[in-house]
């Protein structure tokens, strides 16, 4: 794994639960951890990863994701077996 990606993993692992991490970070991540990213109608995306499932909004007009966005993908590394 990259240094940019294992960065964000620690982002989206640190506590209190961050707000700044941008949202393409994430995503980039997830294909990097062989997920894939379906683009949706407008800014809806579902990302798949080892089976399990994430749908959501891509964040604007601001690029990084929400904290409950980072939350929720936290929720679903953990549920792969992915750890910080």
């Amino acid at each position: 794994m990259k240094s940019r990606h294992q960065k964000t993993l620690q982002a989206i692992f640190r506590q209190p639960t961050s707000g700044t991490i941008v949202f393409a970070d994430i995503e980039t991540l997830i294909v990097s951890l062989g997920g894939e990213v379906l683009e949706r109608e407008g800014s809806r995306v579902k990302i798949t990863l080892k089976g399990e499932q994430w749908r959501c909004h891509r964040p604007h007009p601001g690029k990084e994701a929400k904290k409950y966005q980072v939350e929720e993908v936290r929720e679903l590394l953990e549920r792969v077996g992915v750890r910080a």
